[in-house]
């Protein structure tokens, strides 16, 4: 049994400020987690669509976009999402990272 972490990254497909994200900026991320980490895997058939309530219900519209590493350096994650928001145009893009075996 190997212990991994699963790392999803939920990507806007809409920008803050108006305008749509391009397909080439999604598959941008992903080529580099590949380049980086040996492989990922973007859901992108249909975009998800997520429901949250700050002061009014917000409608999002997202690509996930998985990894797997058998090390989590918290530090180089959190500057990449740091640099995801700005490419994006994001007040906050979630990155969740899971603990994992694999069988």
């Amino acid at each position: 049994m190997t212990l991994t972490h699963v790392i999803e990254l939920f990507l806007p497909l809409d920008r803050r400020h108006g305008g749509t994200v391009p397909r080439e900026q999604i598959q941008e991320v992903v080529d580099t987690l590949a380049e980086r980490f040996g492989g990922a895997t973007a859901f992108t058939r249909e975009p998800a669509e997520g429901l949250w309530k700050k002061r009014i219900l917000v409608r999002d519209r997202i690509v996930l976009v998985e990894v797997m590493v058998e090390s989590f350096d918290e530090a180089w994650w959190r500057d990449y999402r740091t640099q995801l928001e700005e490419e994006f145009d994001q007040e906050q893009i979630l990155i969740r990272v899971t603990e994992a075996r694999v069988v």
